[in-house]
């Protein structure tokens, strides 16, 4: 079963509005910046995993109140 690890996820939310990542990336060496890129692809690949799952639980749920 996957972990809910919500202080990491807060930690990563303030990395990036904070300009940090932006500023690492700058400041990086070419074999770190496409690691960064890397990372955050497949972190937005997993946030539009996780619209579409909770849009399914919700339209689900709301099927269900229907009934």
């Amino acid at each position: 079963m996957a972990v809910l690890n919500m202080p990491y996820l807060l930690e990563w939310e303030e990395y990036l509005a904070s300009g940090r990542l932006a500023e690492d990336f700058m400041y990086s060496p070419e074999e770190r910046r496409h690691e960064i890129l890397e990372f955050l692809e497949k972190m937005m690949d997993v946030a539009e995993l996780a619209d579409e799952v909770v849009t399914g639980i919700i339209f689900r749920k709301g099927e269900k109140a229907g009934r």
